[in-house]
């Protein structure tokens, strides 16, 4: 088969190496990909929300699956582009509809959703320039840090915790008048919850579902949880306390739930879901959906997949996801995240990467690289993921992080800690 992956990231090229593993794939393209997709396909310059060229390119290399890879051309809506036109329909596009992605882009409809099918999460109240002093109102009853999230994607940069009530108020009026833009026009004020996070994903034809590995990430950016934000530091799977009791209460009170809501709500969902999920005391809640895989968890999910994933994406197609098996490998995964300097502030772009042949057992996953001139260069934050096997988590991660210590390039930063929260 002749497939078509969209996306550039570490996500990508993880997705792309389990795809061109396949026995049924026959020319895998990667649009726009990285120096690392090089190895696994043909990379191919055009931007993944550019839904005029991509279909134009898809009818021109007779492409029978579309991979969707970052959350962008989803919430635009690719799969309906696909969907309504006669030339294109015929294709497999692995991802939901525009009205199913609006679970990651819009936290509002997210929240409702969430609220109207049971689905445990934080109390919350959406916002509005025309409501402020109804959310100011609960503001004022919650306990700090205070909460507050753009109803809309922002790049990864629209949930703000805040300690101190004044500024959570001015941040809220700033957010308002579009600190991001059209993305936080809405807001949405939640509830602090306390306790530990991870992530679950499971891949869906809108009917039915199978569980993948659950990951946890880490994503600030310095040693013990300190710092800003990132899109992600490293991650391990599985996750020592997702026992199986833990687990079969996120499949009971959210999985489910969700499901069931989709199928009723007549969403279109043919792809993956990630719930961000916090242990509170041992019962799960959802911070928040997101309509693909994350990144990095799929730097640590996807190697534990010990089944033909192209064969996984056409029976999620084809509606017959419910009589496919997909074992894992019951090793522990850990990934180490090197970053350029100044990440996620300023950061410069076009360092040389040394040493990668030199790695042993390890995966390098690319994420913001790119192939110049016979060299590899960086051309992103974050810019390489380095993945090992072990038959523990710390076991992996002392192998990722001596490979990560070998790769070089300049201002190269990473965290060495990884899994410092979780006990064996």
């Amino acid at each position: 088969m002749r497939i078509l992956l969209l996306g550039s990231g570490g996500r990508e090229h993880a997705l792309a190496s389990k795809i061109s593993q396949s026995r049924h794939t026959e020319k895998l393209y990667i649009l726009p990909g990285n120096a690392g997709t090089l190895q696994t396909g043909e990379n191919v310059s055009i931007n993944p929300s550019d839904f005029k060229a991509i279909s134009q390119f898809v009818l021109d290399h007779h492409i029978d699956i579309v991979v969707v890879g970052p959350e962008d051309p989803l919430v635009k809506g690719i799969y309906d582009y696909f969907n309504n036109s006669p030339n294109l329909r015929h294709i497999v596009v692995i991802g939901p509809s525009k009205a199913a992605a609006q679970l990651e882009g819009s936290k509002d409809f997210a929240k409702a959703f969430m609220k109207k099918y049971g689905i445990p999460t934080a109390r919350y109240c959406s916002v509005t320039s025309d409501n402020l002093q109804v959310g100011i109102s609960f503001l004022k009853n919650l306990h700090p840090p205070y909460v507050l999230k753009a109803d809309g994607l922002a790049a990864g940069k629209g949930v703000l915790i805040i300690q101190q009530y004044d500024e959570a108020e001015n941040e809220l009026k700033k957010m308002l008048e579009g600190k991001f833009g059209e993305a936080s026009k809405k807001v949405v004020i939640e509830e602090h919850l306390t306790g530990i996070e991870l992530s679950a994903f499971v891949v869906t034809d809108g009917n039915d579902y199978k569980l993948l590995p659950e990951a946890k990430d880490y994503k600030r950016v310095g040693e013990g949880n300190t710092g800003p934000n990132t899109g992600g530091m490293g991650a391990v799977s599985p996750v020592p306390f997702a026992t199986k009791e833990f687990m079969a209460k996120v499949e009971q009170r959210i999985i489910k739930p969700t499901i069931k809501g989709i199928h009723k709500e007549g969403l279109v969902y043919k792809g993956f879901i990630f719930f961000g999920l916090m242990n509170c005391n041992g019962d799960p809640y959802v911070i928040e959906y997101n309509v693909r895989l994350g990144d990095p968890e799929s730097e640590v999910i996807l190697p534990r997949l010990q089944c033909d994933f192209v064969e996984l994406l056409l029976a999620t197609a084809q509606n017959k996801i419910s009589s496919f098996d997909i074992p894992f490998d019951p090793r522990s995964v850990a990934t180490v995240m090197l970053v350029s300097g100044g990440y996620p502030g300023d950061y410069e772009k076009g360092k040389e990467i040394k040493n990668l042949d030199k790695i042993k057992d390890s995966i390098v996953f690319h994420a913001g690289t790119k192939a110049e001139d016979n060299k590899i260069l960086t051309n992103g934050g974050r810019v390489l993921a380095i993945s090992s096997f072990g038959n523990n988590y710390k076991e992996a991660l002392k192998i990722s992080n001596a490979n990560a210590a070998l790769i070089d390039f300049e201002n190269k930063y990473y965290r060495k800690d990884i899994g410092f929260d979780l006990v064996l």
